[in-house]
């Protein structure tokens, strides 16, 4: 096998899975920081109705980077960091198909974090144009400052990285499972990813199409979104919704393949429906293509079409509707052990439940016209992406961290780390469904009185999310210096599932297997 290089060198030249794994992990968690600390100024100026702390600039400034941060830099990178680590140990692979442009995927994430970051100190500031960047806000005219330009660079970067990773997974996936490991072999967080990429190499590049024809809009006096150029403004809401519906998916996904494989081994069963598991989640892959246009039922689409994503909208629940069974299936009657990853995944199931079920009444025309643009979107969006993917990439975490690391994280740390999460989640987002229904438009830095109980309920919850997470920043240091040290298969995973990642040391050597395993 070859040796690692030892230093600073190592991790600016490796081209091994599992230290770009942990490259991608260690960015999104520094990104993580920067995009909770935005959140944590909106929380701060929405602490009471018409504070000043932030002018409606600055507030519209760290919105957009919030959301950014959150969804391209936190949430898709840590998730491709778990993937980049473990899906060539799942498969019985020595590496990803072509490490080199594994190394080049990661490395684009740095520039584009640079000009997003470096859009602040250019003149007007960032972009003030939501996550979305809906036109005409960020459309030359209304938005004509270089940090919207910083912006759509920093994203078409970050997508090409998605792109190139996407590529790479498939033909890894395709091509280097172990002999004997059939499409119905693969463990199911390879499958999570099979699929996942297949949605990244469909979707990006629309958003990718659509960030051009907005620069060039701003740049070069081209019309595609412009009326006045004889351009729309709603193509710009199709093809990025296009994208971002399945985005979501890209970001839960393979938090659902985490949450398979810890499920199972802290009941001590089999998981319950693999077959079912599997095709749910290439179902959810193709339907999700199906349902963009449920964003866009307030901007004057046709009867029909309205109707058709509503129903679609509500298809998509049944694939979902069989994962959830399953994994409750899976811990009925078991050996249940409440380690800090176990409850982490039971979290990720009463979260995204409950986010699923906000999605199902947004379905529905004429509620989803009533709460459009209001908190209630916001509170399901986060219980979806919060709730949902960040309780995921928490679990695998805590189950997958002495795999990584060689050592185990605290767990009387970790206990006090869920409860401070979960009841911070639920304190700051679940009021947001109360606040839309009774009229609080989103994206406002102020507010009239009637609201300011329910938000200055939501603030404190942040402070507990805040506590949460600067206690899970100690609890991995702690580890790392002087934690438990982690035999091959510290949670006794391997006997049950039989999963290649709990058959090597902890941490892995360089090329995973000294032999290529057989699966019989």
């Amino acid at each position: 096998m070859s040796e690692r290089a030892a230093g600073l060198k190592r991790w600016l030249t490796t081209t091994d899975h599992k230290d770009i794994g942990i490259l991608y992990l260690v960015t999104s968690l520094f990104m993580a920081v920067f995009g909770g600390a935005f959140a944590g100024l909106l929380r701060a100026q929405l602490s009471a109705a018409d504070l000043k702390l932030l002018n409606p600039d600055l507030y519209n400034q760290f919105l957009s980077m919030h959301g950014t941060l959150m969804i391209f830099f936190v949430i898709i990178p840590a998730m491709a960091g778990f993937g980049n680590y473990f899906v060539p140990l799942l498969i019985g692979a020595r590496d990803m198909a072509f490490p080199k442009l594994n190394a080049l995927s990661y490395w684009l994430v740095i520039p584009a974090a640079g000009l997003m970051f470096g859009s602040f100190f250019v003149q007007g500031g960032t972009a003030q144009t939501g996550w979305t960047g809906y036109v005409p806000l960020a459309s030359r005219q209304f938005s004509g400052t270089p940090g919207v330009d910083m912006w759509i660079l920093g994203l078409h970067l970050v997508g090409l990285s998605s792109i190139l990773g996407a590529i790479n997974f498939l033909v890894t996936i395709i091509n280097m499972r172990a002999p004997g490991m059939g499409y119905f072999k693969m463990p199911l967080f390879v499958w999570t990813w099979f699929v996942n990429a297949t949605l990244i190499l469909f979707a990006t590049p629309v958003l990718a199409g659509a960030l051009t024809m907005a620069l060039t809009d701003r740049a070069f006096g081209t019309g595609f979104f412009r009326p006045s150029e004889g351009g729309d403004p709603l193509l710009w809401q199709h093809l990025f919704w296009f994208y971002s519906h399945p985005a979501v998916y890209i970001m839960v996904l393979p938090g659902m393949g985490i949450v398979s494989h810890v499920l199972p081994a802290f009941s001590n069963k089999k998981i319950f429906g693999y077959k079912g598991i599997a095709v749910a989640t290439a179902a959810i892959g193709i339907i999700g293509f199906m349902v963009w246009a449920h964003h866009m039922f307030t901007s004057g689409i046709s009867p029909a079409l309205r109707a058709f994503f509503a129903f679609m909208t509500m298809v998509i629940a049944v694939p979902t509707g069989v994962k959830i069974f399953s994994w409750l299936a899976t811990i009925w009657g078991g050996q249940i052990r409440f380690s800090t990853a176990m409850k982490f995944a039971l979290g990720f199931i009463a979260l995204f439940v409950m986010g699923g079920i906000s999605g199902l009444t947004l379905a529905v025309v004429p509620f989803d016209v009533q709460v459009h643009d209001s908190y209630y979107v916001v509170a399901h969006l986060h219980y979806v992406l919060f709730g949902g993917s960040v309780m995921a990439l928490l679990a695998g975490t805590f189950f997958w961290f002495p795999k990584m690391s060689g050592r185990i994280l605290d767990e009387k740390l970790g206990n006090v780390i869920f409860w401070l999460v979960f009841l911070g989640m639920n304190i700051t987002f679940l009021p947001m469904h109360w606040l839309g229904i009774v009229g609080m438009a989103r994206r406002v830095y102020t507010y009239r009185p009637e609201f300011e109980f329910w938000n200055q309920v939501a603030s404190f919850g942040y402070i507990l999310l805040f506590a949460g997470g600067m206690l899970l920043l100690y609890n991995m240091f702690k580890a790392v210096r002087k934690g438990e040290r982690a035999a091959e298969d510290p949670w006794g995973v391997y006997p049950l599932q039989r999963t290649l990642d709990w058959s090597v040391s902890s941490p892995p050597p360089v090329e995973n297997f000294a032999k290529i395993p057989e699966i019989v």
